[in-house]
């Protein structure tokens, strides 16, 4: 067991399996970038997609509460 850990201290190994420290580090700061990245990209979609105001609609003579028929 002893050897098999001693293969691994090589400084050429940067495998996630050997060197959490490092590995969580950056895989802390790939999650911080995700987050943000998908917050500005929500609110990107949201602002893009936003409520423009009231539109004008003409209704029909016939159809109101009170038609007005010719």
């Amino acid at each position: 067991m002893h050897e098999e850990i001693e293969e691994h201290k090589n400084p050429q190994l940067k495998d996630i399996a050997y060197n959490w420290v490092d590995s969580s580090v950056f895989l802390f700061y790939l999650e911080v970038f995700c987050i943000i990245a998908m917050l500005l990209g929500g609110s990107y979609g949201l602002y893009s997609h936003r409520y423009k105001g009231k539109p004008v609609v003409e209704i029909p003579a016939n159809t109101q509460y009170t038609p007005e028929y010719k």
